[in-house]
């Protein structure tokens, strides 16, 4: 019978050859018709997808090209919005410190809402019930923003926050006992006056926070809960058996598992409440200055500038409009660019790779 000639016998009759015995061999198959289709198919939905991004930005930067010229640098320090008085009236400062403030109140109460939602359905829920409330927080998703929107406005202001119970709402109690943070500061108000009007803490940056984080939620908690559950078995069932309880399994494997995953949902949440418009357009009352107080009243943001000024705008300040929708779109491709490279750097990233 012929013997059978291995790796080692090929290598030692060809000093020369490349072949190594600890290198795995490479495996290849052949691409049917219809995987070359369907791969094509991929490719091309995906180089479309950049080139529309690219063309929108070209867009924007084309159009709002003769505003930046005109400003300058003075387009990122001046808050004023005043475009046809020319050079040194206009800028976005103001608005863009607003959608920074606005979409961090919106994550640091969606966050954590976001993360027990998800642990709550991915480790505790029945399994009877779990689709359910998959379902429901997909539908929270594809609720409209205005309705969002009216929501805050007729109900969440004036019912819950501002008045409250006993005309003591949260606004009113935040600034009367943590008055003293800089950005928890409300000007020329006196919380301990009874006769103080509760005008000035509406239409606020916290108002208009807790909306967008309504509407954030349901994202970030999709994401959590998809990489929850990808959380590996056997490193469940190990902490189970050295006698971890449901919350220390949590602990030690599925939180850090998913850390990755939960900064990522965390960022795309971001990126989503810095674009918000039609909510945070019916909240704020505009206000077109450097205004860091997250409970007095008076706001703005990018996104409901380019609403609120868009129908009045001459040429020029149209111009002026597009660059501040060019600063947003930059602004928010980071964010979710950043989000991607975090989860695709994760373990439960890689393991969906």
């Amino acid at each position: 019978m012929r013997p059978l000639i291995g790796l080692a016998d090929v290598a030692d009759d060809h000093p020369d050859s490349d072949v190594d015995e600890d290198d795995p061999r490479p495996l290849e198959s052949a691409l049917g018709r219809d995987d070359r289709v369907f791969r094509g198919l991929l490719r091309t939905g995906g180089l479309t997808v950049l080139t529309i991004m690219v063309l929108v930005g070209v867009f924007l930067l084309y159009k709002g090209g003769s505003a930046l010229r005109s400003a300058g640098w003075s387009f990122f320090s001046v808050s004023s919005w005043q475009p046809d008085a020319g050079h040194g009236h206009f800028g976005i400062a103001g608005v863009l410190l607003g959608t920074v403030l606005i979409a961090l109140v919106a994550i640091c109460i969606a966050v954590p809402l976001a993360t027990g939602t998800a642990l709550y359905i991915s480790e505790y829920a029945p399994r009877r019930l779990k689709q359910t409330l998959i379902s429901l927080v997909d539908l929270m998703a594809a609720v409209p923003s205005v309705v969002y929107g009216l929501w805050g406005f007729f109900l969440l202001q004036p019912d819950v926050l501002v008045h409250g119970a006993e005309g003591k709402g949260l606004p009113r109690w935040l600034a009367t006992y943590f008055g003293w943070v800089p950005f928890l500061k409300v000007d020329g108000y006196q919380p301990r006056d009874p006769l103080a009007t509760p005008t000035v803490l509406t239409s606020s940056t916290l108002i208009a926070g807790v909306v967008v984080a309504m509407m954030v939620t349901p994202i970030i908690c999709s994401i959590m809960r998809e990489v929850f559950s990808q959380a590996p078995v056997g490193e469940r069932e190990g902490a189970f058996a050295l006698g971890a309880t449901r919350w220390g399994m949590i602990r030690s494997v599925v939180l850090p598992f998913g850390k990755g995953g939960m900064i990522g949902g965390a960022m795309l949440g971001l990126g989503r409440a810095m674009g918000e418009t039609i909510a945070v357009y019916m909240i704020i009352s505009p206000l077109y200055a450097i205004q860091p107080h997250i409970l007095q009243s008076g706001a703005s943001s990018v996104s409901a500038l380019i609403a609120l000024q868009y129908g009045a705008a001459t040429p020029f300040g149209t111009s002026a409009l597009m660059a501040a929708g060019l600063a947003l779109f930059l602004l928010t491709l980071v964010v979710n660019f950043g989000a991607s490279a975090i989860v695709a750097r994760s373990r439960s990233g890689a393991a969906t790779g």
